[in-house]
């Protein structure tokens, strides 16, 4: 089940953001974007949906919001325990989903360069690289989808 995120959950975001992400730190040199995030801004603002499995447990979270135009899928991660289940796929589903209902034609989003497993991932959902820059000290390779 995929559902809006409550202020409650926000140990458990921060708990998968840490440990999905804590393996990019060598890679990186720093934290990556994600681990650092203000989730109890984004919760607040309604930009963070949970996956839970059927008992209700946490498997992981998204972070998608509408910018002019599109639909920015900002973060999206899962539980180590939960990998493999398809629950990312399902979060970025979700978004795609919310954005068709909204109107909006396209999906855009960016991961770090050194994120290669992101790399492969996101063209085999439909994604198209569009660009690659150095934004707040990050390498990011910037995709995109179309939805019509």
């Amino acid at each position: 089940m995929i559902r809006l995120a409550k202020a409650c959950d926000e140990p458990s975001i921060r708990t998968c953001a840490e440990q999905a992400y804590a393996h990019y730190v060598p890679l990186i040199g720093r934290k990556p974007a994600p681990m650092v995030a203000d989730y109890v801004a984004q919760i607040a603002a309604g930009f963070v949906h949970v996956a839970t499995d059927d008992q209700g447990g946490f498997q992981g979270f998204i972070v998608f919001y509408p910018e002019a135009g599109y639909m920015l899928l900002e973060n999206v991660a899962v539980l180590p325990s939960a990998a493999g289940r398809g629950v990312g796929k399902a979060l970025i589903g979700f978004c795609e989903h919310t954005a068709r209902q909204l109107g909006l034609p396209a999906v855009h989003l960016y991961t770090n360069e050194k994120m290669t497993d992101n790399l492969s991932i996101y063209p085999k959902l439909g994604y198209v690289q569009v660009a690659q820059r150095t934004e707040d000290g990050f390498s990011r390779v910037y995709f995109e989808k179309s939805l019509d």
